[in-house]
């Protein structure tokens, strides 16, 4: 049985254009680059071969992944995740107690995670700490650092 890939309806959107950009462009631009080196005769000493066949390899094994993901996807609508209850798809409003600050964080599968953008896996410490929480209550989440406190402020 296939892994699932929790993922929202912008998430899908992101791996589909992705999909459709690396069996585009980047699919002719390395078989491009490949046919440029053949080009220059010995291919046992060709760095810009290998260098281009590894690139390929790194495409269309991205690409073998992202159908994966598209294929077993299942779709967190965002909309029905809004209630009382952390669950997979709600955006938290966090106080740190360490920091004394507010942070706020997205919920998502583990494909769309992007600590930068502040979208955190339903699988990482804080994530699974979070789920099924509610308004107001106070969680100690176990990570690296230590024992993090935080109290949730808001759920939408």
């Amino acid at each position: 049985m296939e892994k699932k890939y929790v993922l929202t309806y912008e998430g899908i959107k992101e791996l589909e254009d992705e999909l459709k950009l690396l069996k585009g462009t980047k699919r002719k631009d390395v078989a491009q680059k490949i046919k440029e080196a053949r080009a220059q005769g010995d291919l046992s000493e060709n760095a810009e071969y290998d260098a281009a066949k590894d690139e390929q390899a790194h495409i269309e094994g991205r690409i073998a992944l992202v159908e994966t993901m598209l294929r077993n996807a299942e779709v967190i609508d965002e909309e029905e995740a809004a209630g009382d209850v952390v669950s997979i798809g709600n955006t938290v409003t966090l106080f740190d107690e360490e920091f004394q600050e507010e942070i706020v964080y997205q919920i998502v599968g583990s494909a769309e995670a992007n600590p930068e953008k502040n979208r955190i896996s339903n699988e990482s410490p804080l994530g699974l700490g979070l789920l099924g929480q509610k308004l107001d209550d106070l969680v100690s989440i176990e990570a690296p650092a230590g024992i993090m406190k935080y109290k949730i402020l808001a759920i939408s």
